[in-house]
């Protein structure tokens, strides 16, 4: 009689891990739901600093680049008064942007970053000669497809046309901080 109370508690006790387990497991399995909270639901700072991604704008944001955004708001009492300036002002078209394009400025800014010093200035210095550019010959070299190639002097080889700068995105501004993903 003993012995069967002794293997009636270890049953149990096993079939008490073996639940506990299945338990865990499927909690693990579950899928973690971002909050995201609505606009009503951010402090004034919040919404004062998130100002140009106001409804309806904040409502078309998915949880997850809600989040960042939140992430950017947390930052930005740290940053310098430029940067704050800059990152306002990028707000909206970066959030404007489609996940394409947004993809598509990430390795642009990627790239440039990792290019050398000397390539560094000289796509600033092409940056400030089409910056000082009148705003009619930007929107005209904007609208521009980039050349095909042109014939070189000699005739045998045709030699590649640079393209105009064309205008980078928001967040790929000289100096400019990094936007969210």
């Amino acid at each position: 009689m003993v012995e069967n109370a002794r293997r009636r508690l270890i049953r149990d006790v096993l079939s008490g891990i073996a639940l506990a387990a299945v338990m865990a497991a499927s909690a693990f399995a579950q899928p973690v739901a971002i909050r995201s909270p609505s606009w009503s639901e951010l402090s004034p700072a919040q919404k004062q600093i998130l100002a140009p991604l106001a409804p309806p704008e904040w409502d078309k944001l998915d949880a997850q680049r809600r989040q960042k955004w939140l992430g950017i708001a947390q930052r930005y009492p740290k940053m310098s008064p430029e940067a704050q300036q800059r990152t306002q002002q990028q707000m909206r078209p970066w959030a404007e942007l489609s996940p394409t394009d947004r993809a598509a400025a990430r390795e642009q800014y990627k790239s440039l970053k990792a290019l050398p010093p000397d390539k560094k200035q000289d796509v600033q210095q092409k940056w400030q000669q089409y910056q000082s550019l009148p705003p009619e010959t930007r929107r005209e070299l904007a609208t521009k497809p980039p050349p095909a190639a042109v014939p070189s002097a000699t005739g045998s080889k045709p030699a590649v046309r640079p393209a105009p700068p064309q205008t980078p995105p928001p967040q790929l501004t000289p100096g400019a901080a990094p936007a969210p993903k």
